[in-house]
């Protein structure tokens, strides 16, 4: 996995501190569930049960990409627009777009 320095929000100011603890709250509720399925598979949990549970991850985790992707838009998109860096830019939200879609 190719490593980029730290998101914005791993920053100083309050807010992006606000949404960072909100994103990690959340990771922390999905690793849960993903334990949770976990259990379920183990004690043969009827298949819907588990489908739907997975269901709920998957919009978790959903959620949280909006989440990153938000900021990033807001923040780094931003920069590097202002200092000349539109290509990147876009090439970086076409990344994500794509990735979204599949």
């Amino acid at each position: 996995m190719k490593k980029h320095k730290a998101p914005h929000f791993a920053k100083a100011s309050r807010g992006a501190q606000n949404t960072k603890g909100k994103i990690v709250k959340r990771l922390k509720i999905i690793e849960g569930q993903v334990r949770g399925l976990q259990e379920m598979v183990m004690n043969e949990t009827y298949c819907i049960d588990v489908i739907a549970q997975t269901s709920a991850v998957k919009r978790a985790l959903s959620s949280v990409e909006d989440a990153l992707m938000e900021g990033h838009l807001s923040t780094c998109v931003v920069e590097q627009i202002k200092s000349g860096k539109e290509g990147k830019a876009i090439g970086e939200v076409l990344k994500v777009y794509r990735l979204k879609r599949k």
